[in-house]
Order: structure tokens, then sequence, then C-alpha cells
């Protein structure tokens, strides 16, 4: 990919449209330095500087949808709480949509607070509501057939919460054949069952022997997981991210495309896969392939693993990215 077809991409996204559905999340992170240990217990007592919150999970993918200019709606469910209501305001201030997220009394917005010290994480605490009530989840199926209509590309971002079942997923899935539009997956075990005819599916390399139920021992093992999954969840595509081996793209009747890794240094992977999936899903809705879309994915991945927190990728990080992997991209 040339300067000129990235520039083409960029501000073809300012045009997409994409629903973002899944599970919402609040990141708070405290950030310090740790000077001694503590006399009560042998844990490090950390000296507060800063506190830091963003919209992560399905809200994160928002954010790197927004910070590369493409509008943006989101789907989700949260509580009628403090952190709900931090949540909402945080995403409207990305410019994004807030009309489809659903706040329950019955349930507790997930919140993920992160100890920061000099530059690592220490610890984190969770708030959050393993199993959502069925009619708070119902409610998040019709907000989000709601907003369906003239939509470039719908993302599913599943981490797992609950917000995401089977039903939707179905339905998703009539739909995009229907309107037409661009439909991609970032999955989660709970509903590897239910995924089908997607544009896009974006596994870990985790997830993708778990799915295929295989051992990933070496490349010919990650192809057969990658053969499988194509042919098991009837998917235009699959992105498989393989850390710091880079990700590996697979095509139904194509052979596979290996991306090398694209972080210089990795100080931390936070959020890593909510941007290649929104970079993936611009890139396709804008008329991309497959191909430019797991090479920019890639690429924007090995952006934010080189910042500290829930980060995204701008354009003008992107332009700088692509530069040293003009040659060779898509080779093992």
């Amino acid at each position: 990919m040339n300067r000129r077809r990235l520039d083409t991409l960029l501000a073809a996204f300012r045009r997409v449209r994409i629903v973002v559905i899944g599970d919402v999340m609040l990141d708070r992170f405290v950030w310090g330095s740790v000077e001694r240990i503590s006399p009560e217990a042998p844990v490090p007592v950390v000296h507060v500087s800063r506190q830091s919150v963003h919209p992560g999970g399905a809200g994160n993918v928002v954010a790197n949808i927004s910070a590369l200019g493409g509008r943006v709606e989101v789907v989700g469910l949260v509580g009628a709480d403090s952190a709900g209501r931090e949540l909402r305001a945080g995403l409207a201030a990305l410019g994004a949509g807030v009309a489809g997220i659903v706040a329950d009394r019955r349930v507790v917005s997930t919140e993920k607070t992160r100890i920061i010290a000099h530059g690592q994480q220490l610890v984190r605490f969770d708030h959050e509501t393993p199993e959502p009530p069925a009619p708070a989840v119902a409610r998040v199926a019709r907000a989000a057939r709601a907003l369906l209509a003239g939509a470039d590309a719908v993302v599913v971002s599943d981490y797992g919460k609950g917000a995401v079942g089977p039903a939707l997923l179905a339905t998703l899935a009539a739909e995009k054949e229907q309107r037409g539009f661009v439909y991609v997956i970032d999955p989660k075990a709970k509903n590897y069952g239910a995924y089908r005819g997607a544009s896009l599916v974006k596994p870990n390399a985790m997830e993708a022997a778990q799915a295929a139920g295989i051992a990933l021992r070496d490349g010919e093992a990650l192809d057969e997981a990658g053969r499988i999954l194509v042919e098991r969840w009837q998917c235009e595509g699959l992105l498989i991210s393989r850390g710091e081996q880079g990700m590996s793209l697979y095509r139904d009747g194509r052979a596979a495309r290996h991306f090398p890794t694209a972080a210089r240094e990795v100080f931390d992977v936070t959020g890593a896969g909510d941007t290649a999936i929104a970079v993936a899903s611009l890139v396709l809705a804008a008329g991309g392939s497959h191909e430019e879309a797991a090479l920019l994915a890639n690429r924007a991945a090995g952006v934010v693993v080189g910042k500290v927190g829930t980060a995204t990728v701008s354009p003008a990080e992107l332009r700088t990215a692509l530069a040293p992997v003009r040659r060779g991209a898509g080779q093992r």
C-alpha cells in the first residue's frame, strides 16, 4: 500500500457510518509512583499523581473509529449508576451517538480500575454484572435493530459480559444478508457457536485455538485453525492476531497471508484488539480489501501497544506506521 492509497482510505473514513454493538465499559486509571513497601503488608505503596477515565471495551472501539474520522453510534448496556452516566458522557464527548445505550437499574456498569506505577500495571479492580437479566439484554437487541438502517458497517465487540447473545447475532447475520452492510466481529468463547456470515471475524490466537478445538503448535496448525473457522463461521475473512508474531488472514479458497508484527516497543497491550477491529471495519466499510484491512489493523495495533493505558491511533500515526512495511508485507 502506498501513501496515495492510504490517503484515499483515510478520506473515505469520514463518510462511513458504523454501528458498534457490544460490551461497553469504563476504564479508570490511577497513575502514580512507588517509593516504598507498606509496613502493613508486603505490598507497594502507590503515591497517586493523577487519574484518568476512558470508554473501554466496545467503547474503545468507538473511540478508535472516532479518532480516525468515522461516524459512529454505539449500542450497549450500563447500569443506572454513576459509572454508567460517566460512560455515556464520555462516549458522547467523542462525538458518538449514544441513543443505543440501555441503562438498567438491575445491572452494575462494567468498570475496570487499573493502578499504574512507573508505566507498569500493578493491580486491577473490576465491577460488573456477570449475567445481565434477559429483559435488559432484549432491550439491547431492540436498540441495535433500530440503528441498522443506513449503516455502512456493524461491529460486534463481544467481551462475554452478556450484552451480545445468540438471538442478536442471528438477527445481525440475517440483516447483513438483506441490507449488505459490512459485518465485523471480535469474538468471545460464550458465543462461538452463534457467529455466522460476517465479513470479518478477528480472534486472537488463543481464541482461535479454542474455537477450532486444536492446539496451535506451529504454522501448519494455525493454518488448519484458520480453515476450520472460516468454514464453521461462514465468514468472508478471518484475521487471527498473534501477539509478537503479527496477524494472519484467512479467506475461503485463498492462500493465507501473514503480516509481521508492527510493534517497535510493547508497553501495554490493553485495547490493542479494539484498535485493530476498529481500523479493519473502517477499511472494509470504505471499500478496502481484506488484505488492506489486515495490514492497517496490524499497523494500528503496533502503535497502541507502544502507549500505556487505553489508547487510540490517529491518521498521522497510521501514516508513519505504514512507512517501514511497504516492502515484505504479507510474508511469513
